[in-house]
């Protein structure tokens, strides 16, 4: 398989740009942050850059693997980007607006939207599918903390 670097490298750049801006946005509510009370299981504070930089290296390469295959799925990489977009939005309502129900709400909408995404990238390529399950589970583990915090922090 021949790589085509132009269509991985952006491939790349879109989720760490999308994530890099939200989380340039949201810098100051990581303070707030600090100071709310936490569910049991809660993380340290370093582990979430790391994590969601994984996370949409794992991402671009499936986007990468779907964009690059002969057949896709429809609307495969629409949903992508709408994924995308549920991702960059819900730190800010988190962080900033600090409406903790509404983010809990918003990330429910992304789990639908990752969901949909990675059963059409699996149908297109196995391996893109499967790239996306870590992303699945984290975000599983994200409701249980923005739940846990919304409850502990009305």
């Amino acid at each position: 398989m021949k790589i085509d670097w132009k269509k991985l490298l952006i491939s790349l750049f879109v989720p760490l740009a999308a994530g890099g801006v939200s989380a340039l946005l949201t810098r100051n509510g990581m303070e707030n942050f600090k100071a709310l009370e936490k569910p049991p299981l809660s993380p340290p504070g370093w582990l979430f850059p790391v994590a969601w930089t994984l996370l949409y290296i794992l991402m671009g390469i499936a986007c990468y693997l779907v964009w690059t295959a002969p057949k896709k799925q429809p609307n495969a990489l629409f949903y992508y980007g709408i994924q995308i977009f549920f991702n960059f939005f819900w730190s800010i309502i988190f962080f900033n607006i600090k409406n903790y129900l509404f983010a809990f709400i918003w990330l429910v909408l992304l789990f639908v939207a990752v969901l949909i995404t990675t059963v059409k990238f699996y149908r297109t390529k196995p391996p893109a599918g499967c790239l996306m399950l870590p992303y699945i589970l984290w975000l599983t583990f994200a409701g249980y903390l923005n739940m846990g915090v919304y409850l502990l922090n009305r």
